[in-house]
């Protein structure tokens, strides 16, 4: 289940949906997850507009389409009343649980108890953590995944990549694949 500031950040939701198209990982989100995401990009980046969301959104679904997850009351209740750290995540948990999904890949991990995670079989990881997983159990598909998030922008090199996954907050993923691409 990808959080929204997963989907967020450029790159990082490349990187992602790379290697999703490469097989080396499922994707899932719910419309609330998505809702948030174009709500903030609109908000904080510049030129981007109603009508980019709507892009994204039709480009997201038609590229995939088995990924919405919506959760139900009984995903909702299958969630202890455990207060949470920000209870507005609650509908990304919900959400997971729709999805059968294992991990919550999301740079607010604290925002999601280990304990609690771990009763409703998930793990949180930061798409940092996850990348270098991939890159380490599935290399030739992540390989393939890099080289088609740097094709897929005009005058991106490996090195400009490897720059904007450190600024994102995937340093080991840049750090990791910069030593299997024998680039420096």
């Amino acid at each position: 289940m990808a959080g929204s500031d997963v989907l967020y950040s450029h790159v990082v939701r490349d990187y992602l949906l790379h290697a999703a198209d490469q097989e080396s990982v499922n994707v899932s989100w719910s419309q609330s997850i998505l809702d948030e995401v174009t709500e903030h990009l609109m908000a904080n980046t510049r030129g981007f507009t109603r009508e980019s969301a709507n892009a994204l959104l039709r480009a997201l679904a038609e590229t995939f389409p088995d990924a919405m997850a919506e959760p139900s009351e009984a995903d909702y209740a299958r969630i202890p009343d455990t207060p949470l750290p920000d209870e507005d995540d609650r509908h990304v948990i919900a959400a997971a649980l729709a999805a059968d999904a294992a991990i919550i890949c999301t740079a607010n991990t604290k925002h999601f108890p280990a304990g609690m995670m771990r009763q409703l079989g998930l793990t949180v990881m930061t798409a940092d953590e996850l990348f270098t997983q991939l890159i380490l159990t599935h290399m030739l598909e992540m390989v393939a995944a890099h080289r088609a998030a740097v094709a897929a922008f005009t005058h991106a090199t490996d090195a400009t990549t490897m720059d904007a996954l450190q600024r994102a907050g995937a340093p080991r993923t840049a750090d990791l694949m910069t030593r299997v691409l024998g680039i420096s």
